[in-house]
């Protein structure tokens, strides 16, 4: 059985089977991305409901894995020379999982590096982006009276939905292949529902973007991760 006790996350949230990998995250956008990839690659993990409050994120124990208070994290019972690893950044953390297992991330050195080119994109961009959106368009900014900001927001989210759509022209997925580039790009497409957005950016004139997404949400291990680990 592994042994997890350096990492003091595993005080707080404790592994029940500590030979599988540890997820600890909710099921926002960069969440399920993980969770996802989980269950796409056949990984077996346990989860665990870190919540976005102070008193999970910003708590010692959750500190001592993720410094920058932010989920998801993972600890891999079996990391490099069988040693276990802890991990944050969801971008990291996919390319760890695709590496381990050799799964969606292509099978040349010139396919990885079109999938990292695309993670990156969601990770540096479109994340970042329409998170900001979120906030001025659903939440506490979009109480301001000075609506700049909003439109700012608003503008660069429709020109990173134009920038996927053409992308998409003739392709199921962002490289061709199932990736996971794809399991990051999609979630956060998922979130203008939630944002209320999707009508102001004019989604549905994106003829292969909601194609994609469609296609996506069918996947059944899409169809689990996204609601893990529960919400409540």
């Amino acid at each position: 059985m592994a042994d997890l006790s350096a990492f003091p996350i595993t005080k707080r949230w404790p592994a029940q089977d500590p030979d599988v990998v540890q997820l600890y995250s909710f099921p926002t956008p960069n969440g399920v991305k993980i969770a996802i990839a989980l269950e796409e690659m056949d990984i077996p993990y346990e989860a665990h409901r870190v919540t976005l409050a102070d008193a999970d994120v910003k708590s010692p124990e959750f500190l001592s894995l993720n410094p920058n208070n932010k989920i998801p994290a993972i600890i891999d019972p079996n990391g490099p020379n069988g040693e276990p690893i802890g991990l944050f950044e969801s971008g990291a953390i996919l390319i760890y999982l695709a590496e381990k297992t050799g799964k969606f991330i292509g099978s040349s050195a010139s396919e990885r590096a079109h999938v990292i080119q695309w993670l990156m994109f969601q990770m540096g961009g479109l994340g970042p982006m329409l998170g900001q959106l979120g906030f001025f368009y659903k939440f506490a900014g979009s109480e301001w009276e000075d609506k700049r900001p909003q439109q700012r927001y608003l503008d660069e989210a429709g020109r990173l939905l134009n920038v996927l759509n053409l992308e998409l022209a003739g392709k199921d997925w962002i490289t061709g292949a199932y990736s996971i580039a794809d399991m990051a790009i999609a979630p956060w497409l998922r979130a203008l529902d939630f944002y209320g957005a999707k009508d102001v950016l004019h989604w549905e004139d994106h003829k292969n973007l909601v194609a994609y997404l469609d296609r996506f949400s069918a996947r059944s291990a899409v169809q689990k991760g996204l609601f893990i680990p529960p919400r409540d």
